[in-house]
């Protein structure tokens, strides 16, 4: 059954005014600490409206914010995430503290860099990361061995790893170097680390990975751990439909 347009999801809208992810917003539900209207909720399972009153921990929910996307440079040795259990620097630790909160469109693993996209609206995030926005990833990737340009051509097939199945991925030999060479490759689906499983699987290991764009939004010139806003009529012009009209609630 299709939602009320002008009524949504608790955890939605507790996305969109930047408090949780969804995820995270229904774990909050769960314990208790949500209420609308003055009630404790006990499921996600709920729709809310303009005027109902929601609290986290007691605090009024924040307005919704205007969406807005930012680029930002990850540099190796960083991880995407907002703590990490072996107290290895993570991405959100270095943002400016005038940051609204965050999140973040994929993700990058430790030892690899280049474009994250950032954005405050959790909609976004979650529509941008799906295989059907047909989006393409693309990274320079520099791997260790001697390069099959036949082999690589395959991959536009697609290919299957250990029993996970990977979607077509364009692959061009750049230039080899000893024995080492890098490479062009660019793919719609980002499934977890889709490129080192699938370099290894050709005996290519990567030893070095940067992703250098995500659909329209390009690495560019950013220097490592640089932050730079995509502008609003950018940001309209890119995502349609994706990108809300700027509301708060009143």
């Amino acid at each position: 059954m299709a939602e009320n347009p002008e009524r949504e999801r608790i955890a939605k809208r507790m996305a969109r005014a930047g408090v949780a992810s969804r995820r995270d917003a229904e774990r909050l539900i769960l314990f208790g600490r949500v209420t609308v209207n003055g009630e404790v909720l006990t499921t996600p399972a709920v729709l809310v409206g303009a005027d109902d009153v929601i609290t986290v921990d007691g605090k009024p929910l924040p307005g919704i914010e205007p969406a807005r996307l930012w680029r930002y440079h990850k540099a190796r040795g960083v991880m995407t995430t907002h703590r990490d259990p072996e107290g290895r620097p993570t991405l959100f630790e270095s943002l400016p503290k005038t940051l609204p909160r965050v999140i973040s469109v994929g993700r990058l693993d430790f030892g690899s860099e280049g474009l994250i996209l950032l954005t405050n609206d959790g909609g976004i995030a979650r529509k941008l990361e799906l295989p059907a926005t047909g989006w393409t990833r693309r990274y320079r990737v520099r791997v260790h061995g001697r390069v099959d340009p036949a082999r690589l051509a395959e991959l536009a097939d697609g290919v299957t790893v250990e029993g996970v199945r990977y979607g077509p991925i364009e692959a061009a030999l750049d230039r080899e170097q000893g024995t080492n060479a890098w490479l062009t490759l660019a793919l719609k689906e980002g499934k977890n680390r889709e490129v080192r499983r699938v370099m290894e699987h050709l005996g290519l290991p990567v030893t070095r990975l940067i992703r250098t764009a995500y659909g329209p939004f390009q690495l560019g010139q950013l220097a490592a751990g640089e932050l730079s806003e995509v502008q609003k009529k950018v940001l309209r012009e890119q995502l349609g439909e994706a990108a809300p009209d700027a509301r708060r609630r009143r």
